[in-house]
């Protein structure tokens, strides 16, 4: 089993600035899963419980030299934290800047699959090593990982992956994030339950209900791709809540519910700086799915090298 790769500038970039701090807020630890071709952050995939959360690259993305090999298809997964990875890309990224390398990372920055014998240990243990290359020396870190995955585990993962990456039948674009997390922000003092309804209108409610008070949001017109439907002229001058009980009633929409602490943590992903978000409903409301899309710089294009979405457990059946 073997993995060694030099970090892009572009990579450093996108794991320094923008994914590590996001996934970081999703859970400590995550999977980091290694093919031929791409490379992923998962949480929680496994273990059935919590956020999912699934970061995919395009390994020219954030790497260069890519090489790995392994028994298992060329395919190697383990449990990493998050925060040490973090710390080491940063102080990577500073020691480049310090020793000479001009602040490029560009083939200063090597990370690699090892095994050492630590301090004061008998067994040898993994660690993904980041060798950090001036014009006169080199400084090594290890962060500790978890076993690799066997053959089984990788199967599984891959398995429960594919699961994952089913879409819903509509989404609805939410272009402006900041004014979903003003009002998630308003809600988490109010209860810990939130009815989430998704209309094939283009019509996305939230609504938490306590037996003293209902605070409720609602944003129409969206961008819907997938199933859609025309609003009847009748509903239009109904109140919202209203509206999407006759558009669950005629199978215009799906409502299910969700814990505010998820649906808070999910806003998180905001630190990867997507451009957009689309949110839906997985078929008999089985999860809640959030979609961040990303643009190529200086564009209006999907850029397909890059991936990142969430899908929150839900607390009841979808209505």
């Amino acid at each position: 089993m073997k993995f060694k790769a030099f970090l892009t500038e572009n990579g450093v970039n996108l794991l320094e600035k923008r994914f590590l701090p996001a996934l970081d807020k999703m859970g400590k630890v995550c999977h980091l899963f290694l093919t031929r071709e791409k490379a992923y952050f998962l949480h929680n995939l496994l273990s059935g419980e919590g956020i999912q959360c699934v970061a995919q690259f395009h390994r020219e993305t954030l790497f260069d030299d890519y090489r790995i090999s392994s028994q298992n298809e060329d395919c190697i997964a383990f449990a990493i934290d998050i925060s040490l990875l973090q710390r080491a890309v940063r102080s990577s990224v500073s020691i480049c800047s310090e020793i000479g390398a001009a602040g490029s990372t560009a083939n200063h920055l090597q990370i690699k699959l090892v095994k050492k014998l630590p301090p004061n240990c008998t067994q040898a243990m993994p660690f993904l090593t980041f060798e950090t290359k001036g014009y006169k020396s080199a400084v090594i870190q290890d962060v500790p990982i978890s076993k690799p995955l066997s053959r089984a585990q990788v199967l599984e993962l891959q398995t429960a992956l594919d699961m994952a990456q089913d879409l819903p039948p509509t989404l609805v674009q939410v272009p402006d994030l900041n004014q979903l997390q003003n009002f998630v922000d308003r809600m988490k003092h109010v209860g810990d339950l939130l009815n989430v309804s998704i209309c094939k209108y283009g019509d996305l409610h939230l609504q938490i209900s306590t037996t003293l008070i209902t605070l409720g949001a609602e944003f129409r017109k969206l961008l819907v791709i997938g199933e859609k439907a025309v609003a009847p002229s009748e509903d239009r001058n109904l109140s919202a809540q209203t509206r999407s009980e006759r558009a669950i009633s005629r199978g215009d929409a799906q409502s299910v519910q969700v814990s505010v602490k998820h649906f808070s943590k999910s806003l998180q992903c905001h630190l990867a700086k997507p451009d957009c978000a689309f949110y839906g409903i997985a078929p008999q409301g089985a999860c809640l799915t959030v979609i961040f899309q990303f643009f190529i710089p200086g564009t209006r294009q999907t850029d397909k090298s890059i991936s990142l979405h969430c899908r929150l457990p839900v607390l009841e059946p979808g209505t």
